[in-house]
């Protein structure tokens, strides 16, 4: 056994118990976390089969935003764990049967793909051409020539989500004050404060009049 070898098992035996502590764990805090190992499990593997661009995708987009922003969610909302499990048992039976049947899928799967096959290797020269070549760059092409279409329908779908959930977050609540943000924009100095001249002698006479004000206040309170 070489040293790839090795590592495919220790990866593939981590990402296994992760993936049976996702649905085992009580707290749903640690589920997540436990998503995130599986994950980056999952990438080591990838990594191992040259599969480089899957695998700093599947670290980037899943474990730096999705999985950030679900373990957020759960962290700020209260859920009440035990009103969650209360019918797990009573689907297990079902749970468990499709479970094996997906077992029994993956075996026949990988006991297949390790059959020895009786047609010859291919040539030198074809594995020198083929590692050559970048699995990014043959990915790339083929995402943006064959599966254009398909692209561009999941980036529409994807833009028509991102306004529909701007739009479910910015209706109008009667207990918060609401301010436009272009009555914010087009605002200025002059209409936020004006600034009054007075001459010296104006000044002198109001202070005049406040401290009669003051006199008259004060001999009103001393007759009552």
């Amino acid at each position: 056994m070489d040293v790839k070898t090795g590592l495919f098992y220790v990866f593939s035996a981590v990402l296994l118990f992760a993936a049976f502590r996702v649905i085992t764990a009580r707290n749903p805090v640690h589920a997540a976390l436990f998503l995130v190992l599986a994950f980056f499990q999952a990438a080591m593997v990838w990594m191992l089969l040259k599969a480089e661009f899957l695998s700093i995708t599947l670290v980037l987009v899943y474990v730096g935003a999705v999985m950030v922003l679900f373990l957020f969610v759960v962290m700020m909302l209260d859920i009440n764990v035990d009103s969650v499990r209360q019918g797990f048992w009573k689907h297990f039976p079902l749970a468990a049967l499709v479970g094996v049947l997906i077992a029994l899928e993956m075996a026949a799967v990988l006991m297949g793909g390790f059959r020895v096959s009786e047609e010859p290797l291919a040539a030198a020269t074809l594995g020198q051409a083929t590692a050559e070549l970048s699995n990014t760059r043959e990915l790339g092409k083929l995402l943006y020539t064959q599966y254009i279409y398909p692209l561009e329908i999941a980036g529409a779908i994807l833009l028509v989500a991102m306004i529909a959930a701007i739009a479910l977050t910015l209706r109008q609540r009667k207990d918060s004050k609401y301010v436009s943000p272009s009555d914010q924009v087009r605002v200025k100095a002059k209409d936020r404060m004006t600034v009054l001249k007075m001459a010296a002698t104006q000044a002198a006479v109001m202070d005049d009049a406040a401290t009669r004000t003051g006199e008259n206040n004060a001999t009103a309170e001393n007759k009552a």
